[in-house]
């Protein structure tokens, strides 16, 4: 591992490279925040990628393209002399003192859900008026119900134990099975959506991230249909001449290789 001289030294040598390509470079010289911000998020999610693969080499590749982005958007700062990379450390460095008074003050807590609870009162105290304002309008609606379940938990609006959440899920799964019946497809969804969010928070009960869940069923799913594929392109077959049962024969051999 790297010292901590050595590791001042790479982001100077990066904040360094940053200033080049800057001033000589055509592409870097025309990107704006807004023509970057797409790149962004898909770094992002490429860095989740390698977090779920756990492939700890792509995960320091991807950290990298996240951290050239940080480094990008604040030279484009510091060129309308709005902020530079230090304000955005200094920014950062003074919230986290703020919001730990437990290692920074006086303040005493007893485990984890003190320290969140601490942190959602003082986010109220600087002036926010919902503990909800922190949840980005645009995440994706799976991950945008768990951070908000997280956050109001976080003030104590919460259930008490993880059998009232189960609770309320077959409640809700009654509740749908109900409108299925009637056919109304707006009710049936309205359900539904009820559905997911009594699973999402029954999985933040279990300490299940269902993201990550979801996630690493999206992948097993995307291996053992493409197993599937490799076995009926190898018989010379298309999936459009076969039977389900035939494909079944497959599908369920690639379980046996993809768990």
């Amino acid at each position: 591992m790297n010292s901590r001289e050595q590791n001042l030294k790479a982001l100077d040598r990066l904040l360094t490279i940053m200033d080049e390509l800057r001033e000589q470079c055509p592409w870097d010289r025309k990107q704006t925040m807004q023509s970057l911000r797409h790149l962004t998020i898909e770094e992002v999610y490429e860095l989740g990628d390698a977090i779920l693969d756990n492939d700890p080499e792509e995960v320091k590749k991807e950290l990298g393209d996240v951290l050239l982005h940080i480094v990008f958007y604040s030279k484009i700062g510091s060129e309308t002399d709005n902020f530079d990379i230090g304000d955005v450390a200094n920014a950062i460095c003074e919230k986290l003192v703020v919001r730990h008074p437990h290692i920074y003050g006086d303040v005493e807590v007893n485990g984890e859900q003190d320290v969140k609870r601490n942190w959602e009162n003082l986010k109220l105290k600087e002036g926010k008026k919902s503990v909800l304002e922190g949840v980005p309008r645009s995440l994706p609606a799976l991950v945008k119900a768990n951070r908000i379940q997280d956050k109001v938990a976080g003030v104590g609006f919460d259930w008490e134990e993880p059998s009232q959440v189960w609770g309320k899920l077959q409640e809700e799964l009654g509740e749908f099975q109900e409108e299925v019946k009637k056919g109304d497809t707006d009710k049936m969804e309205a359900e539904f959506g009820d559905v997911l969010f009594s699973m999402i928070n029954y999985a933040r009960f279990l300490g299940i991230n269902p993201e990550n869940a979801l996630e690493r069923t999206n992948k097993k799913f995307i291996k053992r249909f493409q197993y599937l594929e490799e076995k009926v392109a190898a018989s010379q077959k298309s999936l459009n001449d076969m039977s389900l049962d035939e494909m079944d024969i497959h599908w369920n051999k690639s379980k046996e290789f993809f768990k």
